[in-house]
């Protein structure tokens, strides 16, 4: 045999062994990219189901919160017409039916801004308050906190509407929940306000009437302005209290603000058949 065939001979185990390393190395190295695609997939899969659960999550408290500024915003607004109606009203005191009082030819109503009195006959003859000093010192202050009360009421529907998710006067998403919050502590302080006036004329109108000293036609009662007024200043603080609480907590403010982390791509290789990836090919 001659020295080249020897020669020969003795390279072909070594041109086989690396051969062998070669495709092995590229079998495992297709093997660690098909790892590497199936967690990155696997990954994104994963990402994708929780955005999936945030956004219901966070559709789902847009649906409430929406449905609660609705309600708080009808019971305020039912409250305000109800403290409308309240101050209009001449029916703050009423006369008495005690005693020799009982068989009476007329009836004494007493308002915020004018007496009237009703005949027997039907006829009514109303006289606007001639000085506001010479009113009685709870009448004088609930004229004062009902106008006020008003003035709020006012401004509340304005923030309300300028706050709620389904009107377009505000621009600013993200300010929105600030509105509403505002708009509910005007109204609850509305409500405070409706609610102590009435509370007091009738605090001074029961005081009056169990003094041994006021004669029996001095003395007064309910009139249907204190209802009326009790009944605005529950529907105001109720109506305030929703819009405060129709807000969506700050965690579901954040999920529902909050983007998905990017899926990093650059771990994701397409192998080719025989195990070379495309960048071997360039």
């Amino acid at each position: 045999m001659s020295p080249t065939c020897a020669l020969d001979v003795n390279m072909m185990p070594a041109e086989a062994d690396s051969t062998f390393s070669l495709s092995f190395y590229q079998r495992t190295s297709a093997s660690d990219l098909l790892s590497v695609t199936g967690a990155a997939a696997a990954r994104q899969r994963t990402l994708i189901h929780r955005g999936q659960l945030r956004a219901e999550k966070a559709a789902l408290c847009n649906i409430m919160s929406t449905g609660l500024e609705i309600l708080g915003m009808i019971l305020a607004v039912a409250g305000w017409l109800g403290v409308m109606v309240a101050c209009g009203l001449p029916m703050w005191r009423v006369a008495a039916y005690i005693g020799q009082n009982i068989v009476i030819s007329q009836v004494i109503w007493e308002g915020l801004w004018m007496n009237c009195s009703v005949q027997s006959t039907g006829q009514m003859h109303c006289r606007v308050h001639d000085s506001m000093l010479g009113l009685a010192v709870d009448l004088q202050a609930a004229r004062a906190m009902v106008i006020i009360s008003l003035v709020l009421s006012i401004i509340g529907i304005c923030l309300s509407v300028a706050g709620a998710k389904c009107t377009n006067c505000n621009d600013d998403v993200k300010g929105k929940p600030r509105f509403m919050v505002a708009a509910g502590v005007t109204f609850v302080m509305a409500g405070l306000l409706m609610l102590v006036a009435v509370s007091w004329t009738a605090h001074a109108i029961v005081m009056g009437f169990y003094d041994p000293m006021l004669e029996e036609t001095g003395k007064r009662e309910f009139g249907n302005a204190l209802y009326f007024g009790w009944a605005a200043s529950c529907l105001l603080i109720l109506g305030g209290a929703l819009l405060c609480c129709s807000c969506p907590p700050r965690a579901a403010r954040a999920q529902s603000n909050s983007v998905p982390p990017p899926v990093d791509y650059s771990a994701l290789k397409t192998v080719s058949a025989n195990g070379y990836t495309k960048r071997d090919y360039v």
